[in-house]
């Protein structure tokens, strides 16, 4: 094994949201960054792609099997490269309601609080919306949190179709509101162009290896900090040092290398003294409707519209129920790797339509309710094997929602042919996973300390989405960067 002879201030393992971001947030302080990703840099997808290519391509799929419940293989879809799944993510950047922060009852448990309330993300969310370029508009969705400031740049333009339906379900009594989304100059903000690049372009003490899979990290004889990260690099181990360790490979990778790091001071995992390292798995409830229509559309255009009447539930459900948003152009979420299966599936159900077709004759509609947190449902590891142990719940109230959503259609478009959902999404859909290494302030009950600090390990921080108690119903993306620049003042003034 080669020991790297530089030490560092900080080591990262992991670009995507978290990682991506406090390396940015790091750099520009002027420390000492080494960031170690497992991928390597990948081009952004062109919209001009071949149906036979669009739709047989499995570059969103991980290099490795997981395994489910019953012992099954599966092909995880997730992204392994510079901006992580920030690089077929969907643009999506929502803010987490002011009451997702607190204890919420649901229909079949309860739904943490954080310990820590909106307000203390507030400022960390306008900085992560400026940073990532949102485009949106304040005050026109009832369940919006309070805002220091305005969005830094207007919402995305809504096509005519899109337009009419957002004048039909206002007058339907509904509340369609503008959903934001971050674009740059290149398209979709990510965190290779809007985290780790401008770093290394700064000219910052920012080091990236590619290709640099992290298999174990080691800690001195009584378990109080991380020593060393192993990596290896290109078929090369290597040893790296610094003060201070930041994991950011996703809820699930974060929580599968803890596991692996096992030592005579933590023989179940690194950092596991609580026995919830990989536990309370989440990943919400997602599934897609499709709405055809008689008007063609280009199939490629952002989406736009979010509708949260129902989030908390209704006049017929008094517990929360979830968020609706249109899915944009399907061949736009085709090239960033969401819908895929989804078409596969509508087309053999509707024989007669090729995928291209069906694509530009329907409005996608994805619908989200949250998952409550279940020790039971964990990651967990055996050898080289890396096991998902998840059982959906809450399943009424998606039920419920997806019931609502569809009697909305039916009442405000007498003109579509027809109204499709698809399923709740499977176990290789593993978008906006969360929970794997909970924080809190009692180290019996989360693996994390507020800060995102190991309760067990000094030096060893995980910014992620591991880290949140409940999933609330929005997508995790902005939490995880507004989390990211918190944690990175607090990194920030530990280093100082």
């Amino acid at each position: 094994m080669i020991i790297d002879d530089r030490f560092y201030d900080v080591i990262i393992v992991g670009t995507g949201a978290g990682g991506g971001t406090i390396a940015r947030k790091l750099a520009d302080a002027g420390k000492k960054i080494l960031v170690l990703e497992q991928g390597e840099f990948t081009a952004k997808e062109s919209s001009e792609l071949v149906e036979d290519e669009l739709f047989k391509k499995e570059d969103y799929h991980a290099p490795e099997q997981w395994y489910d419940r019953g012992g099954e293989p599966f092909f995880p879809q997730t992204k392994y490269c510079v901006g992580g799944n920030t690089k077929i993510y969907s643009g999506v950047l929502l803010r987490l309601r002011e009451k997702d922060f607190e204890q919420v009852q649901h229909q079949e448990g309860i739904s943490p609080a954080w310990g820590l309330t909106y307000e203390d993300f507030e400022p960390y969310y306008t900085a992560a919306e400026k940073l990532y370029q949102a485009h949106g508009k304040a005050g026109d969705d009832p369940t919006e949190p309070p805002r220091s400031q305005d969005f830094p740049l207007p919402p995305v333009d809504r096509i005519e179709q899109i337009k009419e339906l957002g004048d039909r379900l206002t007058k339907y009594g509904l509340h369609p509101a503008y959903l934001p989304i971050g674009i740059g100059d290149e398209g979709r903000t990510d965190s290779e162009d809007t985290g780790v690049s401008p770093a290394i372009k700064a000219g910052g003490d920012i080091t990236l290896k590619t290709s640099a899979k992290v298999v174990a990290l080691h800690t001195n004889p009584t378990g109080t900090e991380v020593k060393g990260v192993q990596a290896e690099v290109n078929g090369q181990f290597y040893l790296f040092m610094s003060h201070i360790v930041v994991l950011s490979c996703g809820a699930i990778n974060s929580a599968a290398l803890l596991l692996r790091s096992q030592n005579e001071k933590y023989p179940n995992g690194l950092a596991n003294s609580s026995d919830l390292v990989g536990r309370n798995l989440m990943k919400q409830l997602m599934t897609v409707i499709l709405q055809q229509s008689p008007k063609p559309n280009t199939g490629l255009f952002q989406r736009s519209m979010q509708i949260n009447d129902f989030y908390w539930g209704d006049e017929d459900f008094p517990y929360p129920m979830g968020h609706i948003q249109d899915s944009g152009g399907i061949l736009q979420d085709v090239i960033f790797s969401e819908s895929p299966p989804i078409l596969s599936i509508a087309a053999k159900l509707m024989p007669g339509f090729g995928l291209k077709k069906l694509a530009k004759n329907s409005i996608g509609w994805w619908l989200q309710t949250e998952d409550l947190p279940d020790p039971q449902n964990r990651v967990y590891v055996e050898g080289e094997k890396l096991h998902l142990d998840y059982t959906p719940n809450n399943l009424e109230a998606h039920d419920r929602l997806l019931y609502r959503w569809q009697e909305v259609l039916k009442a405000t478009d007498k003109k579509s042919r027809g109204i499709h959902p698809y399923g709740n999404a499977p176990i290789q859909v593993v978008a906006h996973q969360c929970g794997t290494c909970r924080f809190g302030s009692d180290p019996q009950s989360s693996v994390l300390d507020l800060n995102c600090r190991t309760h067990d390990v000094d030096n060893l921080y995980v910014v992620d989405s591991s880290f949140f108690p409940s999933s609330a119903a929005v997508s995790p993306m902005l939490t995880v960067i507004a989390n990211a620049l918190r944690v990175g003042d607090k990194l920030i003034e530990r280093l100082r």
